[in-house]
């Protein structure tokens, strides 16, 4: 079983930078630099991007805590379980970081079945739609579903391209270093 987290990062701005932290005006003004370059999968996001992102945080993170959960951070930094070389393509000078999964307290990190938008938004009927998962559920899922990374490498059997971690502590990320 997949025992590391990846953050995947533009080089120019490193890891672990949250648009959601951010004062709504500052956080548009970014996303709207990041637009004008054209260049990486973010500079695709809709208008109402963030407006959405806020919401499905909150949603995650209240899904979170009615199962145990002990989010530290009021908004995740996200990390994939395993590698997901395609992400590195989302950015210009795309960079990972590799992370234990044991330096994480289980209390702290929740995971998707997929990205949070189309695992929150997409509404097929999969089991996992809707769902935020705690360590030990995501691995029952993967055990019933797979990888998405290894069943889906190229986004043409859905919208599942990785399982994704939401990180609710900074305490592990401290000196992370690519």
């Amino acid at each position: 079983m997949e025992r590391f987290l990846y953050h995947y990062f533009d080089e120019s701005t490193g890891p672990f930078r949250n648009l959601s932290e951010l004062e709504p005006t500052e956080a548009e003004e970014i996303l709207k630099e990041i637009r004008d370059r054209k260049k990486g999968f973010a500079s695709k996001r809709s208008e109402d991007y963030l407006t959405i992102r806020r919401s499905l945080e909150i949603k995650a993170r209240e899904l979170f805590i009615l199962k145990g959960g002990k989010p530290v951070r009021s908004y995740p930094h996200y990390m994939t379980l395993g590698q997901c070389p395609w992400l590195l393509e989302w950015y210009e000078r795309g960079k990972q970081v590799r992370i234990p999964i044991e330096q994480f307290h289980p209390d702290t990190i929740s995971f998707t079945y997929g990205d949070l938008f189309p695992t929150m938004r997409y509404q097929d009927g999969r089991m996992y739609r809707d769902q935020v998962y705690t360590l030990g559920e995501i691995y029952r899922v993967i055990e019933q579903f797979g990888l998405p990374q290894e069943w889906n490498p190229h986004g043409d059997l859905g919208p599942e391209r990785y399982i994704e971690a939401q990180v609710w502590d900074d305490k592990p990320l401290i000196g992370c270093e690519p």
